[in-house]
């Protein structure tokens, strides 16, 4: 994290507090980058970028940022976000993490799950009810009943770590409130930041399984010429440069929407459109690509399902792809399918 924030990677999109101020669409291809490498990278620098520092630029009090912001850039401060509970993943307005109002703060009780960077968090922006209402705090390591367990046994993202947020009677002073904002809103503002960053590394993560693959089929000889004159090796790579090329583009038309004045004709269900094809679209690609290099496709020394066995989480994580369908089906319809 510290070489993120070293080179800028951190809160890229966000002006001041150490901030780089990069375009929507600089941040996308950042994304890109990063996850060509491996995708748990990018969830980290998605996490401390869009789930944390955002949060805190957007909803937080100028004490907050100043606080905070400054060394969640340089990676410094390694911060996580608590949304999903036990019992609530793709329903978080029924979440049962509460906060009670005290004479100087609040008590907040629950758990979160599937939250990554927590075990080794400084920071947490933890959603949770107050009255009724969602509202966002601000946990620091080392408060009281405060704990991060480590999920074990992860066959996916493994270069991120992931755990849950235990809270038993965790007094949160009251400065550490996020002022700005009340009910879903608030995280489905982070989230939709993040799922925008999904859909440019996900093809990342795609455009290294093809180059993988394409070398291999090139150099691979079966029946006396290599792999890669086969038409049906050629149809696969020609449907997957396709796939990725159309989601390159897509991406790219929604980032320049968020970085217009405003960004007056950007509808969340455009961002949902591009991380539901982008990442399914990715996983399928990776899949093929695996497929392409027979059973050696199976060894992490072509780090081909590594990639898939990453993208499964990421087609998961941040709204389903079931999930988003029902998005953009309330989009076109007018209907809401779930409650």
């Amino acid at each position: 994290m510290t070489e993120m924030g070293e080179l800028g990677m951190l809160g890229a999109t966000l002006e001041g507090y150490g901030c780089a101020g990069v375009s929507s669409v600089a941040y996308g291809l950042i994304a890109r980058e990063v996850e060509r490498i491996d995708s748990g990278y990018r969830s980290a620098m998605s996490v401390q970028s869009s789930l944390v520092m955002y949060p805190i630029y957007a909803y937080g009090s100028e004490a907050q940022r100043e606080k905070y912001l400054p060394k969640l850039a340089q990676g410094k401060l390694i911060g996580c976000f608590g949304l999903t509970e036990p019992n609530h993943g793709s329903d978080p307005g029924s979440m049962e993490t509460n906060a009670k109002k005290t004479a100087d703060g609040y008590i907040l009780n629950g758990s979160k799950t599937w939250i990554t960077n927590s075990p080794i968090a400084d920071v947490f922006v933890v959603w949770a009810k107050l009255d009724g209402v969602i509202r966002g705090f601000i946990l620091e390591k080392g408060m009281k009943g405060l704990t991060a367990p480590k999920i074990e046994g992860k066959f996916s993202l493994r270069a991120s770590i992931t755990g849950q947020i235990v809270m038993d009677d965790v007094h949160v002073p009251a400065e550490n409130l996020l002022p700005g904002v009340q009910g879903l809103k608030g995280p489905f503002g982070c989230l939709n930041n993040a799922r925008y960053g999904i859909s440019w590394g996900a093809l990342g993560a795609a455009e290294a399984c093809v180059a993988q693959a394409r070398t291999y089929a090139i150099e691979r000889l079966q029946f006396g010429r290599p792999l890669a004159a086969n038409q049906l090796i050629q149809k696969k790579l020609a449907d997957a440069v396709t796939e990725i090329t159309l989601g390159l583009h897509a991406s790219l038309q929604v980032g320049r929407l968020k970085d217009a004045e405003g960004a007056p004709k950007l509808a969340p269900e455009m961002v949902s459109l591009v991380k539901r094809n982008n990442v399914g679209k990715s996983l399928a690609i990776a899949r093929e690509m695996r497929d392409v290099l027979g059973g050696n496709g199976i060894q992490d020394e072509y780090h081909i399902i590594r990639h898939v066995m990453n993208l499964e989480a990421v087609n998961t994580y941040e709204g389903t792809h079931d999930v988003h369908a029902l998005i953009l089906g309330r989009g076109i319809t007018g209907i809401q399918s779930f409650q």
